[in-house]
């Protein structure tokens, strides 16, 4: 699905407003993840802390009343991409590594991990061991030619 550029500019500005919840300091580290709750039926995208303190609400007009079978699916992709794009942003963001932005639906279940961050690793979508088993295997099928 293409976005308008108004919706890019209002999760843009979301994420903006997230980062400034977290103000990097000398004195105090957060230790949480920041899980995003996106509405389908009001459009919304609510941020909260693992306290389920809420961090930033806001309402994204394209997505209100939207009922694509793939919601989710997109509206996840949209996030990764400019969560991506903020990576400077969240990097300097006074929460203790490693963390992660997670997507959750209207019941509060996770959908996917969107954005891991640790000391020296940013993963962007997608299962950190998703491979892995494949990886594995093809690594012992070579060591076994040998």
């Amino acid at each position: 699905m293409e976005y308008s550029q108004q919706t890019i500019q209002q999760v843009d500005r979301a994420i903006d407003k997230i980062v400034a919840k977290f103000p990097q300091s000398e004195e105090s580290v957060v230790f949480t993840d920041i899980h995003l709750k996106v509405v389908q039926d009001s459009g919304e995208i609510l941020a909260y802390d693992d306290d389920d303190r809420e961090v930033n609400r806001c309402v994204i007009e394209e997505w209100i009343d939207n009922t694509d079978d793939n919601f989710y699916l997109e509206v996840a992709s949209l996030l990764r991409q400019q969560l991506k794009n903020a990576t400077e942003k969240i990097d300097k963001m006074g929460i203790a590594k490693p963390f992660s932005f997670v997507l959750e639906d209207d019941e509060r279940e996770p959908l996917a991990e969107l954005y891991v961050a640790d000391d020296e690793t940013i993963i962007i979508g997608g299962d950190l061991m998703g491979d892995l088993d494949a990886e594995l295997d093809s690594f012992f099928d070579e060591l076994m030619k040998d």
